[in-house]
């Protein structure tokens, strides 16, 4: 059987349909709890009414991350580098700076009458850029809505700012800054300060953890405690876990991971990726206490006095803004893809196993539409990383995708190896300088069960990842010759050279397990990098990367090309100009999606 886009045409799915989708973003649930706003790509502000009294509306053309102000009255929120307030009572949208402030994110104070930004430095990017010196820097700002002025408080010592938030009821913010914007060296010296906006004074509380961020605070015996989420010490790869300010961990021990840090009035609130799902809990004074199990995954949590919101997607739902009370049911508040609910999906099915060593496993499989056996080609995609996972939710996306595949007849499997997210801190650190080797066998004794079970032909095989997945794509083909093709998408080919040239390279490092300064060599990196190992594939690759791209770059996959070139391995090389790490042009996605089924269907066909 051959599996081309006719296949898909009369399932209904078209790469048009998955690229052109669209999707809510970060909600912000004002103070009352009665009103929800939201940004819809490619970028609209909208507003919704929580309990469904009136249909939402569109606020402004162009806008993020908003922001309400403490009588919720007012949403603020960023538009064409400038912000923006938006006045319910008689509708109006005003700006109140400039486009050219270099505004990063913004907060209104409590008092009503002050706007606290963070805005970068403005410098002439023609002038020589002096590292560690000359950096861009993002300032604590403030921005007085009496007289429409900005104020710079000499406070922080030029240190960047990432995140402010404010205790609640008002009074002094908490704010986390880094020496520098580099994110390779700026995670690694976090630190918090208060900040007194009556006064304009600032004070040290200390170090923070390596890559803190979402900061939350709530009521304690001394009055009120603050905290945030960190990766859990010593190594830079790790799980991460909640901290206060005096370094104690308090979801130690935990077999899952939060990913989110929820102010409120009291006891903050945690999202945990728990498995293939998610689950909500309430930071208490006694630990952690769970509130509610939701399917899928939730993000972006937001909440006001006993009502919270989020993204949520489940197994055959795509992502849409949930609301309701803390404890749950969540109703559904969006519905931006009424497009899809004619679509005939996949079959998606948790699996859960145990690898080799019996460290307990799961993953996903997702069958083509109205099959349910097999023997069938089966692509496995790895999820990047590794710090993440597959949830159980809608696998509908421009990269290689679970959903665009079945849609044309293969068996995908979705497996969560080790160093992944869902399993609590000790499963996530298992990589550590050890990548690709344990995760590897990992992902291989799932496909061996699955063709054990009779779901996957051993003799038609393909292995697809973007990122770390791109990696483990590369890597695999190195190690066996049973995958008949391979898509190795922003993949890492050589450790060494990301950790030189990567924008996280001390935590690739990590990963790889040395850097290329610490002596002659050879070095552990080597040994877990695919281009050590490019002399063995036989196997037709596919390599998609971005021009721009800083994350991994794309001397990654011109590096892996040669390799290949040299040994006259069968392969395709493609650079996509203006693209970063993630593709955000629709004439990009769309060639993604049809590369990549393209190939699959040349080999595996």
């Amino acid at each position: 059987m051959r599996h081309t886009d006719a296949v898909a045409a009369r399932e209904g799915l078209t790469a048009e349909l998955v690229v052109d989708g669209r999707a809510p973003r970060t909600p912000a649930l004002a103070p009352d709890g009665r009103l929800l706003a939201y940004v819809l790509t490619p970028g609209e502000l909208w507003i919704a009414d929580v309990d469904g009294g009136a249909p939402a509306r569109r606020v402004a053309a162009a806008g993020s991350r908003p922001r309400w102000s403490a009588d919720s009255g007012t949403l603020f929120f960023l538009s064409g580098g400038a912000v923006h307030r938006f006045v319910l009572a008689d509708g109006t949208v005003t700006a109140l700076t400039g486009p050219d402030a270099g505004i990063a994110d913004h907060l209104p104070l409590a008092d009503s009458v002050v706007v606290a930004l963070i805005a970068e430095d403005v410098r002439d990017d023609d002038d020589p850029l002096v590292v560690g010196v000359h950096e861009r820097r993002a300032r604590l700002r403030l921005l007085d809505l009496r007289t429409g002025l900005i104020g710079t408080p000499d406070v922080f010592a030029g240190r960047h700012v990432v995140e402010l938030r404010q205790r609640p009821g008002g009074g002094p913010l908490a704010v986390l800054t880094r020496e520098s914007s580099d994110d390779d060296h700026g995670p690694r010296t976090g630190r918090l300060h208060l900040f007194d906006p009556a006064t304009g004074t600032a004070s040290d509380l200390g170090p923070a953890g390596v890559d803190a961020r979402s900061l939350a605070w709530w009521p304690s015996p001394s009055g009120h405690q603050l905290g945030y989420l960190a990766l859990t010490p010593p190594g830079l790869q790790a799980g991460t876990a909640v901290f206060d300010v005096a370094g104690h961990n308090h979801t130690a021990g935990l077999p899952r991971c939060p990913t989110e840090l929820c102010q409120t009035g009291g006891a903050p609130l945690v999202l945990f990726a728990d498995g293939l799902d998610t689950t909500l809990a309430r930071l208490d004074p006694a630990g952690v206490t769970t509130l509610s199990h939701h399917p899928g995954r939730l993000d972006h949590l937001t909440a006001a006095g006993d009502r919270i919101a989020a993204l949520g997607s489940t197994r055959y739902r795509p992502a849409d803004v949930y609301a309701g009370p803390v404890a749950g049911p969540l109703r559904r508040i969006t519905d931006t893809r009424p497009e899809l609910a004619g679509i005939t999906l996949g079959a998606q099915r948790p699996l859960h196993y145990r690898a080799s060593d019996g460290l307990e496993l799961d993953g996903l499989l997702v069958l083509p539409p109205g099959v349910s056996e097999g023997p069938l080609p089966l692509v496995t995609i790895v999820h990047g990383g590794p710090y993440d996972r597959h949830a159980d939710r809608l696998q509908l996306s421009w990269d290689p995708s679970a959903q665009w595949l079945a849609a044309a007849g293969y068996a995908v499997f979705l497996p969560n190896p080790r160093g992944g997210q869902g399993h609590g801190h000790d499963f996530a650190a298992r990589v550590a300088g050890r990548v690709g080797r344990e995760e590897w066998t990992d992902i291989l004794t799932g496909i061996d069960l699955l063709v054990a079970r009779g779901v996957a032909d051993p003799g038609r095989l393909g292995i697809a990842g973007w990122s770390h997945g791109g990696f483990m794509a590369a890597w695999a083909v190195g190690r066996t010759g049973r995958f008949r093709a391979a898509l190795v998408g922003a993949g890492v080919a050589d450790w060494g050279m990301l950790a030189a040239y990567g924008q996280n390279g001390r935590f690739e490092a990590a990963l790889g397990g040395s850097t290329g300064w610490e002596g002659a060599g050879p070095h552990p990196h080597d040994a877990v990098s695919p281009v050590s190992f490019a002399g063995r594939i036989r196997t037709p690759v596919l390599i998609l990367h971005g021009a721009e791209d800083t994350n991994v770059p794309v001397g990654q996959a011109v590096y892996l090309h040669r390799a290949l070139r040299h040994f006259g391995a069968e392969h395709e090389f493609v650079i996509y100009p203006r693209e970063g790490h993630s593709f955000r042009e629709r004439a990009h996605q769309l060639d993604v999606l049809r590369r990549t089924r393209a190939w699959f269907d040349r080999w595996l066909g």
